[in-house]
């Protein structure tokens, strides 16, 4: 490995045992399984599958640079960092890492539940490899950026999810590393903590640290990175410029389930098989000029009958903001129920959203508000408009009406009586 390379794997790979355990209710289950698996030993021999949640990764990251690990759920993104950060062992293959190495991989990684987020502050700083004096000298700039002095020698069990992501995300940022490895940790906690988050990890970039950055926020993975790798079934399919990357990921997510989508046991009961995005000319085009209805086209398959279904369209801009949702319950058209194949149409009014990349989700509730059955990603599309971008108009722009009333004349001075 050159001295310019801060990371270079060859050939990685993590497998892992599916279904490695057999669920149980009881005491008396696990005593039933264990003198089952003692009776039929050497009768039967009970076959192992195992999966590859990452195979023969390889590539090179050199020192600076910052790179965003994107794919869809499954895709082996956590896993691979866990494998950088020795926080797993590989099962082939190597990674060597030059430099000194903070990781942020999940809320609450080095936590005590009952040590405050003092004690927290130091536990945490001494498993990233920092020394008690280090942290000492650091620990103000630590509290004062996490933003949670007042509540700083309270037991963490009793921090909010955004709390324990501000002092823990503070303390890895604080350790000045070499390589910064975030997973997602930025999906929880406010927008302003989070931009205060972007600001600092490109104040690391501009030192010269490297940075690998796991996001389904494709805004940010676009502003932080100029090169990602996209991971496809724990294989690496991809590795070049964001753009055409983000390009590759958009195509494959069409019809995904969304990241914030957690399904029961099996299939849902309905899913959605093809969409379409239409512009007012009836074209199918992810592009929508500014103030263009646009007709949206959702091809529908059940397995059961959906009762009273509430389905909601929304959409969400880049950087994950929610913009609008429309609703076929509250927009006044009710849908006794949903069986077999069908298609919905919404048609949306002239959209004002300004210029930006969008994506659409629908998500489908029984009994109106009831249980979130599926919520699947539509497609993604870009408003159109020379003048009205995000950066200097917001989420949307509405034509207003203006008037001027010029200040009154000072009235003339009357003349004098003679």
């Amino acid at each position: 490995m050159t001295n310019d390379v801060a990371i270079s794997v060859r050939d990685l790979g993590k497998r892992y045992l599916r279904g490695s355990g057999t669920k149980h209710n009881s005491v008396r289950d696990i005593v039933q399984d264990k003198l089952t698996t003692l009776l039929t030993l050497g009768l039967k021999k009970r076959q192992k599958d195992y999966f590859w949640a990452l195979s023969e990764a390889t590539f090179d990251i050199k020192k600076g640079e910052n790179v965003g690990i994107i794919g869809l759920n499954g895709a082996g993104k956590s896993t691979l960092l866990k494998v950088l950060s020795r926080i797993v062992t590989p099962t082939s293959g190597e990674a060597r890492i030059n430099g000194r190495l903070g990781a942020l991989l999940e809320v609450g990684t080095g936590f005590h539940g009952e040590l405050t987020g003092r004690e927290n502050t130091f536990l945490y700083g001494s498993i990233l490899g920092m020394t008690r004096a280090e942290v000492e000298e650091k620990f103000d700039a630590i509290v004062e950026f996490a933003e949670i002095k007042e509540f700083i020698d309270t037991p963490v069990k009793r921090y909010s999810s955004g709390m324990y992501v501000r002092l823990a995300f503070s303390v890895a940022a604080h350790l000045d590393p070499d390589i910064l490895l975030l997973d997602e940790v930025l999906a929880v906690g406010d927008a302003a903590f989070q931009r205060k988050c972007m600001n600092f990890a490109r104040s690391l970039q501009q030192k010269g640290s490297t940075i690998l950055f796991v996001s389904h926020n494709m805004f940010s993975i676009k502003t932080m990175c100029q090169r990602v790798i996209y991971l496809k079934k724990g294989k690496v399919v991809f590795d070049g410029p964001t753009d055409e990357g983000l390009r590759m990921y958009e195509g494959d997510s069409r019809l995904k389930e969304t990241y914030w989508f957690h399904r029961d046991d099996g299939e849902p009961p309905i899913t959605f098989t093809e969409a379409t995005i239409e512009s007012s000319g009836g074209i199918n085009t992810g592009v929508i000029d500014h103030g263009e209805p646009v007709t949206f086209r959702m091809r529908y398959k059940t397995s059961r009958r959906i009762e009273k279904p509430e389905v909601r369209l929304s959409f969400d801009r880049q950087d994950d903001m929610h913009v609008m949702t429309f609703s076929n319950t509250l927009e006044g058209m009710e849908l006794p129920y949903l069986e077999g194949e069908g298609e919905l149409v919404v048609t949306v009014p002239p959209l004002k959203l300004t210029s930006d990349f969008f994506l659409a989700n629908v998500a489908v509730r029984e009994n109106r508000h009831g249980k979130l059955l599926v919520a699947q990603i539509v497609g993604h599309f870009h408003v159109r408009h020379p003048t009205y971008s995000s950066t200097a108009y917001g989420v949307l722009h509405e034509a207003g009406k203006w008037s001027h009333v010029p200040a009154l004349a000072a009235a003339a001075p009357t003349k004098a009586a003679s």
